[in-house]
């Protein structure tokens, strides 16, 4: 351990009080908020140290919701998505709930199954300006929306764009029946009949599965 202030240490680990789990530094966390009928906070822990009490104290970066930063949550937006924010705090370790997982968002994409401490994080976050990094991302179908990994999209044979079933006037159940899609645009360039797609796979996954992620 190394020494801080006098009477403070830095802290290794720390056990979440009621559970076997161990904390370290470089770990994400979930924080009881002050109202308990909202979500938990998520954090990354940046620091730990002693308080020279015998309790512990963190330094934490902050993960922001879509709902939390300036603009709120977008259409784009998954219901595990997180903004890795610029907003550091110091709070008790008592407040800790739980560990969990952000995932990038390549990696999160690729999950089997998507547990309740699972996330992902796309963009960096700045509290005050409400910019984000990246600035761009790529976008997709008719509506030019970034990609929602919670959303089925299909796939044109044509021109290998994807696309939401509801732009293109199907209902998800009919977008998993089909076995060819070729969009509008494909369709008359090429003199086909409208037809549907047997690919129903997100634009980050390298394998045939559905977009729409199983949650345990």
């Amino acid at each position: 351990m190394a020494k801080t202030k006098q009477g403070k240490r830095d802290v290794d680990a720390y056990t979440i009080k009621g559970t076997n789990k161990v904390v370290r530094v470089g770990d994400c966390v979930l924080m009881r908020p002050a109202d308990t009928d909202n979500p938990p906070y998520v954090a990354r822990v940046e620091r730990m140290e002693s308080d020279g009490r015998g309790g512990v104290r963190v330094r934490v970066r902050w993960y922001y919701r879509p709902e939390e930063a300036k603009g709120g949550r977008r259409p784009f937006h998954g219901a595990k998505e997180l903004f890795l924010s610029d907003h550091f705090d110091t709070q008790s370790a008592h407040t800790i709930e739980g560990k969990c997982v952000v995932h990038s968002f390549k990696n999160y994409t690729k999950l089997d199954n998507v547990g309740p401490e699972d996330f992902y994080c796309r963009f960096d976050y700045k509290a005050g300006s409400g910019a984000f990094t990246p600035d761009r991302v790529a976008v997709y179908c008719k509506c030019e929306m970034p990609y929602n990994p919670d959303d089925l999209m299909v796939q044109c044979e044509g021109c290998k764009d994807w696309f939401h079933p509801s732009c293109m006037g199907m209902t998800i159940e009919q977008a998993k029946k089909i076995d060819h899609y070729m969009c509008s645009d494909c369709a008359k360039e090429n003199g086909a009949k409208r037809t549907s797609n047997s690919y129903p796979v997100p634009p980050n996954s390298d394998s045939k599965i559905e977009a729409k992620r199983r949650k345990r």
